[in-house]
């Protein structure tokens, strides 16, 4: 379950999403209870697809209270918890991403449609 990174540290690492964990601190973006306050991701409930946070929490009937599910893609992280196993994430998505910035975007270059121009006549 992957979660899309802030504009900082989208410009920082240079990778969209991350998969979303534990101890990350997100900020929700869409639904109702979007807004600018900061909370840390308690638990990521994998097989219901949600996450809880920190701060987002409603009253039961009874008075109990208990987090409310986020989906992730709905949140943006705003800051990582970082360990090697996500640096290293981080360093083989982000070559690959460079990688591609190099190579134009499209099907065809110039010498490629020249080169099927001279084949076909």
């Amino acid at each position: 379950m992957s979660a899309p990174l802030s504009k900082e540290l989208r410009q920082k690492y240079s990778v969209r999403t991350m998969p979303i964990r534990k101890d990350d601190e997100v900020q929700v973006v869409r639904g109702h209870y979007k807004g600018q306050q900061v909370g840390k991701v308690v638990q990521v409930y994998r097989k219901k697809f949600v996450i809880y946070i920190e701060r987002i929490q409603r009253e039961k009937a009874n008075g109990a209270s208990v987090y409310v599910g986020i989906h992730p893609s709905k949140a943006v992280i705003v800051k990582l918890k970082m360990d090697k196993d996500r640096k290293k994430i981080i360093d083989r998505r982000s070559k690959g991403r460079l990688a591609a910035l190099g190579k134009e975007k499209g099907k065809y270059t110039e010498e490629s449609a020249a080169a099927t121009a001279m084949e076909t006549s």
